[in-house]
């Protein structure tokens, strides 16, 4: 069973050597196991499959690989083959077609998930480096609006913002009554917000 693909340059494509009659008597004795017999339909049949196939495919060792793989279908499959629902040609011609087809689709959605993964890992990595440059804007930013308050002010909002602290215990930290934390915190925050030109 393991032909040479007989594809001479300039083949017509056609059925040969063995006579287009012969074939469905072949198909009977294939259908029963005979190698013999597929050897010789495998002859007649495999130029014309590889020309069905090329077309629809257009890459020849592609062609080549499905080609082998109808012949293999025909293999299996002789003992499905009936005389009166057409000629065996025609019958190896649509498992070549179908075969070819599913060839070329199946390339194709390699081809998508290839390009969709590419565009994922893409958008992913435009996604971290945008988002880095603006964490990093922004904390330059809060820096800078920092400053701008008071020393009570920007000790008050660190604790609270950076440590986690609640107002009762940065009011400890600082040895400040609470309320006075509280009118700082409020009045930085405010002070931090108009700084940064978030709007509410």
């Amino acid at each position: 069973m393991n032909q040479p693909l007989p594809f001479a340059a300039g083949h017509n494509g056609r059925p040969a050597p063995t006579d287009l009659t012969d074939l469905t008597d072949l198909m009977g004795k294939v259908a029963r196991g005979d190698k013999h017999a597929f050897s010789a339909l495998y002859d007649a049949l495999a130029p014309l499959v590889f020309g069905i196939v090329l077309k629809v495919v257009r890459d020849r060792a592609q062609s080549e690989e499905v080609t082998q793989e109808v012949m293999i279908d025909l293999w299996r499959q002789a003992a499905r083959y009936r005389p009166e629902t057409g000629a065996v040609g025609a019958w190896a011609a649509t498992i070549a077609h179908r075969r070819a087809v599913d060839r070329v689709r199946s390339a194709q959605a390699a081809a998508n998930r290839e390009q969709a993964q590419a565009a994922r890992e893409h958008t992913t990595a435009f996604d971290e480096v945008a988002e880095q440059v603006e964490t990093r804007l922004e904390s330059e930013q809060v820096r800078r609006c920092l400053r701008g308050l008071t020393e009570l002010q920007r000790q008050a909002v660190t604790l609270a913002y950076y440590q986690g602290l609640t107002y009762r215990e940065v009011a400890e930290t600082l040895r400040t009554p609470l309320p006075t934390i509280k009118t700082r915190m409020r009045d930085g925050l405010i002070r931090l917000r108009d700084c940064m030109g978030v709007t509410t």
